[in-house]
């Protein structure tokens, strides 16, 4: 039986941001990858970031759910600096975001119900009763009814992610991060996922930050979008503008066409041998 959510407007055209980020950079050793990026999130909003392979779109989700701390900048979220937070803090900011990781990420050794109640027993003192009441009602929104006694392995893909879409709401939280929500699951599996995204904004009114790669997915749940192409925000628009933009890297990233690497001798050279390359000599110019 499919749950059915009461229908409320988005509230994408509200000016107030849920999650802010300024001049954002991250180093890993010498190597950059993230480089003064600034975006907002507004309340009621999904947010899709883009962008090919190495250009930081995951490096900027462990920062937002704050798995990792940048070499720079700021990320606020629901108006709290993040770099600011005390534990008891950061914690109370933990319980109004919910994750759903790639793949799932549900503990193969716990049934469905348990692995969803983790969140619960981590922030709160519910009895048994309580928590799987949560659990059932959760389960219905996914339309997961009935599974909770399963475990993971007896789920199929499409299941687990919506599993891990429970868990991650389980506490109605007011932000809710997707990492690659369609990966490895057929078009079909895929389309209803999606729609199970949209369901969750207009009925619940979270807001949601959601990384793919999937052009289809993207711009189909998508309010805005965000562009990241080498650790830099390329754009952030509507998904018609960034549909007919004419910036060929996007182009490129909408098409899959990819591009080719432009080698420099030098620096090539460095990498092999491990030795710095000399400090280049400009020629003299006529006057």
């Amino acid at each position: 039986m499919t749950a059915t959510l009461a229908k409320r407007p988005a509230t994408t055209a509200t000016a107030d941001a849920v999650i802010e980020v300024e001049r954002l950079e991250t180093h890993y050793g010498r190597r950059q990858v993230l480089f003064g990026v600034d975006l907002k999130v507004k309340r009621g909003e999904i947010m899709v970031i883009m962008g090919g392979s190495g250009s930081g779109k995951s490096t900027l989700l462990r920062h937002l759910v704050g798995l990792e701390q940048p070499t720079g900048g700021t990320i606020r979220l629901l108006g709290q600096d993040m770099n600011d937070l005390d534990p008891l803090a950061a914690m109370a900011l933990r319980r109004q975001m919910g994750v759903a990781f790639q793949g799932g990420a549900l503990f193969s050794s716990l049934s469905v119900a348990e692995n969803i109640k983790l969140p619960l027993r981590e922030h709160f003192r519910l009895d048994e009763k309580t928590m799987d009441i949560m659990v059932r009602l959760k389960l219905e929104v996914v339309n997961l009814a009935g599974f909770d006694a399963l475990m993971p392995a007896e789920l199929s893909g499409g299941m687990l992610k919506r599993a891990a879409v429970a868990r991650a709401i389980v506490m109605d939280p007011k932000l809710v991060f997707f990492d690659e929500p369609s990966a490895g699951l057929d078009p079909v599996v895929s389309s209803a996922l999606d729609d199970l995204i949209l369901r969750l904004r207009d009925a619940m009114g979270i807001t949601i930050v959601v990384v793919t790669h999937e052009v289809e997915s993207a711009f189909k749940i998508a309010d805005r979008i965000a562009i990241l192409d080498q650790g830099r925000l390329l754009a952030v628009d509507s998904v018609k503008n960034i549909r007919n933009s004419k910036n060929q890297r996007i182009r490129n990233l909408l098409n899959r066409v990819a591009e080719e690497e432009q080698i420099d001798a030098a620096e090539y050279l460095s990498r092999l041998t491990g030795v710095a390359p000399a400090p280049s000599q400009s020629m003299p110019h006529d006057r």
